[in-house]
């Protein structure tokens, strides 16, 4: 992590936006906040350099000397987010290309093609006089490299990224006809004989190739990742401070593949904002930070962004009730975070994002949001002693960026089944349960694991399979969704028999696909109801737990059971309902052993334990509308109060409690 102390208080500063008369007041209500670290010079470039090759750094030397005035340390932006209109009017082929062939107009933000040399070359050139001004200044705590890179271009079709493309494929595959083997081109004549004949996966009259389209998308995320390496390259060349840059862990962005850009960070950062346009928010905050875990390895991350009230990007942008803001802020903490930061620190009063909510909202300081601010950084700093602990786990849920690509593709069974959907309920179904789960990429080791969840992996190498079968052997305790190991990394499918790299292991073999269309649902015959997908399944090897009572196939299996090796997997071939896939996996945890941290629940409660070496912490998260009570002997970090045996935690509230003896 970055030199900060504690639970450190974040927040970005976009002093452009204001007079330096305002600088002085915000430094001093930040120092009042309690803030630890500002990020600064995020979209900086048009300030820093206006026209091409003179820089001006009077005014960021300014803030910066500010800051460090006033013993605040500074995440330092290298500002090539988004280029300055000059470069945009000088070159307009930097500008990216949209999937139908038309060219984006600056005007927004991240107006660049990832594959144009003209921007590559600028934007490193504008990183080295930056690292070379500030690299070794006291104040600087940690590095930003340009930001949410991809968030808006991660894909672009120009004529750059079709040669940058071609090339990429030729070091993939080597031979154009190992392309033409992985992609299967023998399908409606498709077949190349030149690497000149490829292009970007652009639109077409008809569907276009899926293995095309996953290729894209890899090269898309390397092309990124290959943007954020320059930079940090030339950052490591005037700078000991770490560098990274902020993902974007969250439910409406797909494009990167996150497990191949997460060694590459010296701290692992995200932006997440609660999406309310889903049905169960807070549960996709909670398992977005769990994934930002697995992407640290389980070490301690960053939030880098979140908010202190409503967004300005969803159809309706809901404030933050009263306590919210503090149990969001908190559950990240409660699941590893060791810094929390907010976009932003002073609300806008122009531009794009002036309804977005601020430390500092448009009403100033004598209002509730404010007043939260403060009791927020009372809390941290009542924490610190939680900094450098770690989340432990006894459930792993493997997630991968490829197969989310390969699964929400044009050419499917049903249009309807979604990758993140089908993680997301079996996330919820864990949590409801109270049990924490790590939050990992296929072909990790799951040795330490007491059960492994692999919900829709639809895409999977044969080595990360063999990795979930061999745990499973070893005794090890699997559930598997459906629509899994259906296809190999080149979007090929394994023949024999559906669930493809499976079969064995779950004791069965699907021969056809039954999706199920929007509103139909069937009924097992134990009782529980599902929807949007059956499969004609029989049993091989495995026991029969449940079967369709209804539907297009009655009598056929829908959950089974398989002793495989010494261990024992599950395979669910339907979509079951929230409480029945909650059923399944509270038998699924107590045959393997699994003991919940906190109780179960309808997720209005969440118990998540951090601990270290001498000492653990349990945080108890009360989402609900009725006070609780949870059995725990300890201190209470945030009350000061000795916890006997018994915690009460009010509706809405939070506690932290370190643990006697340590767990």
């Amino acid at each position: 992590m970055a030199d900060l102390p504690g639970i450190s208080l974040g927040c970005d500063y976009n002093f452009e936006q204001w007079s330096p008369s305002v600088w002085a007041e915000d430094v001093a209500l930040m120092r009042q906040a309690g803030v630890d670290l500002v990020a600064v010079n995020i979209f900086g470039w048009s300030s820093i350099e206006p026209r091409p090759g003179e820089y001006d750094f009077g005014t960021l030397d300014s803030i910066i000397g500010l800051l460090h005035d006033n013993g605040i340390r500074v995440n330092l932006g290298t500002g090539t987010s988004s280029p300055p209109p000059w470069l945009t009017t000088l070159h307009p082929e930097i500008l990216p290309e949209a999937a139908d062939g038309t060219t984006r107009s600056p005007g927004g933000r991240q107006a660049w093609c990832p594959s144009s040399p003209v921007f590559r070359e600028r934007a490193l050139a504008l990183v080295e006089q930056v690292a070379i001004r500030y690299g070794d200044h006291p104040a600087v705590a940690l590095w930003h490299v340009s930001n949410e890179l991809g968030c808006h271009n991660a894909l672009c079709y120009d004529e750059a990224s079709a040669g940058a493309f071609r090339a990429w494929l030729l070091r993939r595959y080597g031979s154009i006809d190992a392309l033409n083997k992985a992609w299967g081109t023998s399908f409606w004549s498709q077949r190349y004989s030149d690497w000149a004949e490829i292009l970007p996966p652009r639109l077409a009259l008809s569907l276009r190739n899926p293995g095309q389209l996953v290729d894209f998308q890899r090269f898309s995320s390397d092309e990124l990742l290959g943007h954020y390496r320059a930079e940090a390259e030339v950052l490591r060349r005037h700078t000991t401070a770490p560098v990274t840059t902020n993902f974007m862990v969250t439910a409406h962005i797909r494009a990167l593949d996150y497990w191949s850009w997460a060694p590459e960070m010296d701290v692992i950062a995200n932006d997440h904002y609660l999406d309310n346009r889903l049905g169960d928010p807070d549960a996709e905050l909670s398992f977005a930070a769990d994934l930002t875990r697995g992407l640290a390895g389980g070490r301690p991350w960053m939030l880098m962004e979140q908010s202190t009230g409503a967004v300005n990007w969803q159809p309706y942008n809901l404030a933050k009730v009263p306590g919210q803001m503090l149990r969001n802020s908190l559950t990240h903490v409660a699941r590893g975070a060791d810094s929390i930061c907010f976009f932003q620190w002073r609300a806008s009063a122009q531009g794009a994002e002036k309804f977005h909510s601020a430390l500092v909202p448009h009403a100033g300081t004598d209002t509730v949001g404010w007043r939260e601010v403060l009791e927020l950084s009372s809390t941290l700093d009542a924490l610190a002693e939680v900094a450098g602990t770690t989340v432990r786990a006894d459930i792993a849920i493997l997630f991968s960026w490829e197969s989310w690509w390969a699964t929400d593709t044009e050419a499917r069974p049903s249009q309807d089944v979604r990758y993140l959907d089908q993680v997301h309920a079996a996330y919820r179904a864990a949590r409801r349960l109270g049990v924490t789960a790590d939050v990992v990429a296929p072909g990790t080791d799951l040795s330490g694991y007491r059960l492994a969840i692999v919900p829709c992996l639809h895409m999977v190498s044969d080595e990360d399979a063999a990795l979930i079968n061999d745990y499973v052997a070893g005794g090890g305790h699997a559930v598997v969704t459906f629509y899994s190991g259906i296809v190999d990394v080149a979007d090929r499918v394994r023949l024999g028999g559906y669930p493809g790299a499976f079969r064995e292991m779950l004791g069965v073999v699907a021969e056809e696909f039954f999706p199920l269309p929007p509103g139909r649902r069937v009924t097992l015959a134990g009782g529980a109801t599902a929807t949007l997908w059956t499969e004609h399944l029989r049993a091989t090897t495995a026991e029969i737990v449940d079967s369709y009572a209804d539907g297009p196939l009655p009598g056929v299996p829908a959950v089974t059971r398989n002793s495989y090796g010494e261990g024992t997997s599950w395979y669910v071939a339907t979509a079951l309902d929230d409480d029945d896939l909650r059923d399944l996996l509270r038998a699924a945890t107590r045959a393997a052993g699994i003991r919940g941290t906190g109780p179960e629940s309808d997720g209005s409660v969440e118990v998540v334990r951090r601990a270290g070496a001498d000492r653990s912490y349990l945080f108890v998260i009360n989402h609900g509308k009725q006070d609780i009570a949870h059995p725990v002997t300890g201190h209470d970090l945030i009350t000061g109060e000795a916890v006997p045996g018994m915690l009460k935690v009010g509706a809405g509230s939070v506690r932290v409690i370190r643990e006697e003896p340590v767990a």
